[in-house]
């Protein structure tokens, strides 16, 4: 299902700069590439594993370079235990370099990423800039407290708390849809749409 859960692969680590915020071109070692870099967000716990590992192994294959955020670097552990060690902080990026943003949900995401306002930042950043921004399970409400959801159609765990949120956002929400792509922003329902949403964010970021 998700091959890389309990591997205990790790991420390379990101050297933090002095002044500026880190870009997605940071892996490179300063060096040009052709390949897609996206940024992956997860909570630092209780984040859905199936909702990372899995768009992170389609995303893997498609050979994009990967960061994994979380609100501090730490090795986050997902509900199902499975564990992932962070790259950067989201205080420390900004969208530049980066191909496209993929928030991943579960019970961590209302915790620690639904009022977080740096990846509230990023979100914009990467709206403003045209780039493909993803979220799944409860995450969508991070878009709706972002602001990037107003006039537009998008799905969303079944949760009453998050419903209200992004309706009251100005978005049309159905939490029936396993998916919904309006534009570059695509939403998710829960788990089981875990490698629908990455295959959906891979061909948009690929494009």
């Amino acid at each position: 299902m998700f091959s890389g859960l309990f591997s205990g692969k790790k991420e390379d680590q990101a050297e933090k700069p002095e002044e500026k915020k880190l870009s997605g071109g940071k892996k490179t070692g300063g060096e040009k590439s052709s390949s897609k870099k996206v940024l992956m967000v997860i909570a630092p716990e209780k984040f859905r594993d199936e909702e990372f590992f899995e768009p992170k192994e389609i995303f893997e294959k498609e050979g994009f370079d990967i960061t994994v955020a979380s609100v501090k670097k730490t090795t986050a552990v997902g509900a199902l235990g499975g564990k992932q060690k962070t790259d950067a902080a989201l205080s420390d990026l900004s969208a530049d370099g980066f191909d496209g943003i993929c928030i991943s949900g579960g019970g961590g995401s209302r915790t620690y990423l639904w009022d977080n306002k740096d990846l509230h930042r990023l979100i914009n950043e990467f709206n403003d800039a045209g780039k493909p921004v993803g979220a799944i399970c409860i995450s969508p409400v991070v878009l709706a407290k972002a602001g990037v959801l107003k006039g537009r159609k998008c799905t969303v765990f079944n949760d009453e708390e998050g419903i209200k949120i992004i309706e009251e956002s100005g978005s049309e929400v159905n939490p029936e849809k396993s998916m919904v792509c309006d534009g570059k922003i695509v939403t998710a329902n829960g788990p089981k749409a875990s490698v629908r949403f990455g295959r959906k964010m891979a061909s948009l970021i690929r494009a």
